[in-house]
């Protein structure tokens, strides 16, 4: 029985996290180089999330490229992610003491939200301040690190037909004209069917392609590059593609488009690399039941996914709810005196892909 789409997407996770970045002298899929240049350097240091991007769009797959010095700097902020304000104060916190509004560049909003944050930063322990009569001075404790090496988005379509190929097509041109990653990848599912070819050429040349073998997914993923991405110009301006015309014979109407600076996608490259950071692709268990008694790990090329024993079955995170009628809770019981696993096998669960997922942030 083939995986449902949730579990190809957590499978894709792992083998990015293990194997990434796909090899760069592996041809295109008809024998011929598909011209793009060989740009992205080996990063010592990936991070892997899902479900990531903006307001109008979102991507299956994240894959942030760092380095260990980096990433080690990085660390040092805490497991938690940034968001826009702490940015703002970590990004421009002096290393002497200064008052924060003669050193802070005007946020553009009320700075009452500033103050906000600085105390928030100041209770997380990443930067140090102190009172000066009515005054709020602030001083750095570490300079916050140019982290983000690469940007990559992968669009994960184990099932792609004629209609999967017109629809995503659309949403990969919108990526390139925005340049907000600096690749764009599609991973499907291999077929051996020879309409496959076909279906891959409407995805933007532009675009990098996957191919997955479906004969060994239960085990280690077989991933072939089928065609490799150009790179995007994400420092430069981007284009936001608000609506298209649909092309038929009577649809004389114009596109309609905006600009997106460079300022504003620096911005949102951090934010969401630090959103990355602090969830993982592991977080899957957050909108899951592992306290259910059925919910359970199964093991596959060195790491764990999840499985569910009364279906037999890969689940997911939709079917694993308190709705499902399969669920039952765990006894009370399994979660006193410490037996088998402190708090329970669904809590302990819980922390091996916690441990699992600092790992990565760490070594």
């Amino acid at each position: 029985m083939t995986s449902p789409e949730f579990t190809f997407e957590l499978r894709v996770c792992q083998w990015a996290e293990q194997h990434w970045p796909p090899s760069r002298s592996v041809t295109a899929s008809n024998g011929e180089s598909d011209g793009a240049a060989p740009t992205n350097t080996n990063p010592e240091r990936v991070l892997i999330a899902r479900q990531l991007g903006t307001k109008h769009r979102r991507w299956d797959t994240i894959v942030i490229e760092s380095d260990r010095q980096r990433l080690a700097e990085r660390a040092r902020f805490g497991s938690e992610r940034l968001n826009s304000d702490l940015l703002h104060v970590v990004q421009n916190a002096p290393s002497e003491w200064v008052y924060y509004r003669d050193v802070l560049p005007d946020p553009g909003y009320p700075w009452r939200y500033v103050r906000d944050a600085i105390h928030v930063a100041d209770d997380r322990g990443i930067i140090e301040t102190r009172r000066q009569g009515n005054r709020i001075e602030i001083r750095r404790k570490w300079p916050y690190p140019d982290w983000v090496r690469r940007i990559v988005a992968i669009e994960n379509k184990p099932d792609l037909d004629a209609s999967a190929a017109d629809s995503l097509s659309d949403q990969l041109q919108r990526d390139v004209a925005l340049s907000l990653a600096d690749e764009v990848w599609v991973a499907t599912r291999t077929t051996g069917a020879t309409v496959e070819p076909a279906l891959l050429e409407r995805l933007p040349i532009d675009v990098g392609i996957l191919t997955v073998d479906r004969a060994t997914e239960r085990k280690s993923l077989d991933v072939t590059v089928a065609w490799h991405p150009r790179s995007l110009d994400s420092g430069g301006v981007g284009t936001r593609i608000l609506d298209r015309p649909d092309g038929g014979a009577y649809d004389h109407s114009a596109a309609q488009f905006e600009y997106a600076g460079t300022d504003w996608k620096a911005t949102k490259r951090l934010e969401i690399a630090e959103r990355a950071y602090e969830r993982g692709w592991r977080s899957y268990v957050e909108t899951m039941r592992p306290d259910c008694r059925h919910f359970t790990l199964c093991c596959s090329a060195g790491d764990s996914l999840p499985w569910c024993q009364a279906k037999n079955q890969s689940q997911t995170s939709s079917e694993c709810s308190g709705s499902c009628p399969s669920f039952e809770p765990e006894p009370p019981t399994w979660r006193t005196h410490g037996w088998p696993i402190e708090g329970g096998p669904g809590n302990g669960l819980k922390h091996l892909l916690d441990r699992q997922r600092e790992r990565q942030r760490r070594y």
